[in-house]
C-alpha cells in the first residue's frame, strides 16, 4: 500500500464518525421535543346573507281625496209582541188600602204612597209579599209597572200568579242584573219551570222601571216585560187563584220597589 496515501483514508474515516455521531444526536434531541401545534384551519368564506326585499305596508284605510261620511245607521223598532188585549176587567191605582195585605214588621214594610206600592226591605235576606184582595179571573191577560229604587245583584222582584188559599203560587221574578225567571210551588214542592235566563228587556240595577205583562190561559203561561216576550210555560197544576207581588233581598242591602198601574184584560 501507497505510504502516502494512507493519512487520507483516516482522515475520512473521522469526518464520517463525525457526521454520524452528529446524526444520532439531532435524531434524539427531535424526539424530546413536544410535537408541533398545528395551525387552525383558514376560515372559509361565508356569502353574506341575501339583502332582504321590502314588504310593502297594507294601508287599511287608504285616504280619499274627498271626506266619506259614515252611512246614516238604521234603527228597528222593538217590535210589541204582546198578545192583543181583550175588554179591561178591572184595574187599581193604588189609593185603595182594602185592596191589598199591608203591614210592618221585622225590618221590612208594605205601604202604599201616591198611586203605587212599595215593598221595601231592610232586613239581609228578607222576603216579602203582599197579595190582591180582589178576585181575579181563572184567565186574563195582565200588566203592571215595577219599579225598583234600590236593588243590585241577585235581589229580585216581580209577580206571584194563581196564588191558592193554602199559598201554592207560580212566581215570575226579575232580578237586579237583569235576568228572568218562573218558580212554582205546588204541592209543598218548590221547583223552577223556567230557570234563571238571561234578558236583554230587562234593565239591570236600580232606580229603572219595567211594564211586566203575563198572559195566563188555561195551562198556557206566557210572559213579557216592556212589550218583549220571554218565554212560555205549560202547566196545568194551578189553574186559578189570587195575584200578589214579591221582593227579595239577596245580599246585606236593602230593596225597595214599587208597584203602579195595575190593568187586567180579558184574554
Amino acid at each position: 500500500m501507497d505510504k502516502h496515501k494512507q493519512p487520507f483514508n483516516r482522515h475520512a474515516l473521522w469526518v464520517w464518525f463525525a457526521i454520524g455521531v452528529a446524526f444520532i444526536v439531532l435524531a434524539g434531541l427531535s424526539a424530546c421535543l413536544p410535537a408541533a401545534t398545528p395551525l387552525p384551519p383558514l376560515p372559509t368564506h361565508t356569502k353574506p346573507p341575501p339583502t332582504t326585499t321590502a314588504t310593502a305596508t297594507t294601508v287599511w284605510f287608504p285616504p280619499t281625496p274627498t271626506y266619506t261620511p259614515f252611512p246614516t245607521p238604521f234603527i228597528t223598532p222593538t217590535v210589541d209582541v204582546r198578545p192583543e188585549q181583550g175588554k179591561l176587567l178591572l184595574t187599581d191605582d193604588f189609593s185603595n188600602p182594602d185592596n191589598w195585605t199591608l203591614g210592618r214588621a221585622n225590618q221590612m214594610s208594605a205601604a202604599l204612597g201616591k198611586n203605587e206600592l212599595s215593598l221595601a226591605i231592610s232586613q239581609p235576606g228578607g222576603y216579602l209579599y203582599t197579595l190582591f184582595r180582589q178576585a181575579v179571573p181563572n184567565d186574563f191577560y195582565m200588566e203592571v209597572t215595577a219599579s225598583p229604587s234600590l236593588c243590585k245583584g241577585q235581589d229580585e222582584y216581580g209577580l206571584l200568579l194563581r196564588v191558592s188559599p193554602n199559598l201554592e203560587f207560580y212566581r215570575f221574578s226579575l232580578s237586579c242584573d237583569g235576568q228572568v225567571r218562573l218558580d212554582k210551588y205546588f204541592n209543598q214542592v218548590a221547583s223552577s219551570p223556567q230557570p234563571w235566563t238571561l234578558s236583554g228587556a230587562v234593565p239591570p240595577g236600580a232606580p229603572s222601571t219595567s211594564r211586566i205583562g203575563v198572559q195566563a190561559q188555561g195551562k198556557t203561561l206566557q210572559f213579557f216585560v216592556n212589550s218583549q216576550f220571554q218565554f212560555t210555560v205549560q202547566d196545568p197544576s194551578l189553574t186559578g187563584g189570587s195575584l200578589g207581588f214579591f221582593a227579595r233581598s239577596a245580599n246585606d242591602t236593602a230593596v225597595t220597589v214599587s208597584f203602579s198601574n195595575l190593568e187586567i184584560y180579558q184574554p
